[in-house]
């Protein structure tokens, strides 16, 4: 909890900020060329810099707090840190099996088994990446500005709320869009509970949220072969890159894990 509340401006100006510096970087690198992965990579680089430079300066400011990176859950002792990591990871691996064996159970998959290394190398470098930068914004930055504002229990829920609205994508129709919003909230929940569980460390929710965008990224580079007919209320709404968040399977696993979690939501 921050030592003293920062001000809604500051709260809802700060990620704008940041957001419109990775899309004027975009912009700006149009005229050189890159095709647009690159600029996406190259934004996203620099915006990650700037959040780990600006963040110390807006919680010692804003936060009061002296020791910003104990604070954000990522200032712990190495060892501390490893097991954390490793349960995150356990529990991504296991939401990942149930997602990849319900597939392979329906008939809806085949094994293929088949992977390179560079195949694993980007798959490692997407969880990393990925898995740190939106925890320390999401389960990092934002978990502690609302709880100043709103309590703890509260908090949880509405970054669960702000996760699934930032990460939807607002073009699918219907029951597709309303699966992809709920199946993020209940990973919103579960990466703020993990948070809770490990006392306020970050790396148990950077492994769990690494794992899981890492692992299906693995599984799909030639581990899995997808049914191009299988429906999307099972395996996610995407096509032939489906997001299995938002699937059946998808909700199960997320939501049996925030029930076997839900002794450390704050309150209880």
């Amino acid at each position: 909890m921050p030592a003293h509340r920062p001000r809604w401006a500051g709260t809802l100006l700060y990620p704008a900020c940041l957001v419109a510096l990775f899309l004027g970087l975009q912009m700006l690198s149009t005229p050189f060329g890159l095709p647009e992965g690159s600029r996406a990579s190259l934004g996203g680089v620099v915006a990650l810099l700037a959040l780990m430079v600006s963040l110390p300066i807006r919680l010692r400011v804003a936060w009061g707090v002296a020791d910003p990176w104990q604070q954000l859950g990522v200032a712990r002792a190495p060892l501390t840190i490893a097991k954390s990591l490793v349960r995150g990871l356990v529990k991504a691996s296991l939401l990942l099996a149930l997602v990849g064996g319900g597939l392979l159970l329906t008939g809806q998959a085949h094994w293929l088994g088949q992977e390179h290394a560079s195949s694993l190398l980007n798959a490692l470098a997407l969880g990393v990446g990925v898995g740190f930068a939106e925890e320390l914004l999401f389960r990092g930055w934002l978990l502690g500005e609302l709880e100043a504002h709103l309590g703890a229990g509260r908090a949880l829920l509405a970054q669960a709320v702000v996760f699934s609205l930032v990460h939807t994508r607002f073009n699918l129709g219907g029951p597709a869009l309303l699966g992809l919003l709920g199946g993020l909230g209940l990973l919103g929940l579960a990466l703020g509970l993990q948070r809770h569980a490990d006392g306020g460390s970050l790396w148990g929710a950077v492994g769990l949220h690494g794992g899981l965008v890492g692992g299906w990224f693995a599984l799909q580079s030639g581990l899995l072969s997808l049914s191009p007919t299988a429906p999307s209320w099972l395996i996610g709404p995407g096509g032939p890159s489906p997001n299995p968040i938002g699937g059946a399977l998808g909700w199960a696993g997320l939501g049996l894990l925030v029930a076997w979690r839900r002794r450390w939501w704050p309150g209880r």
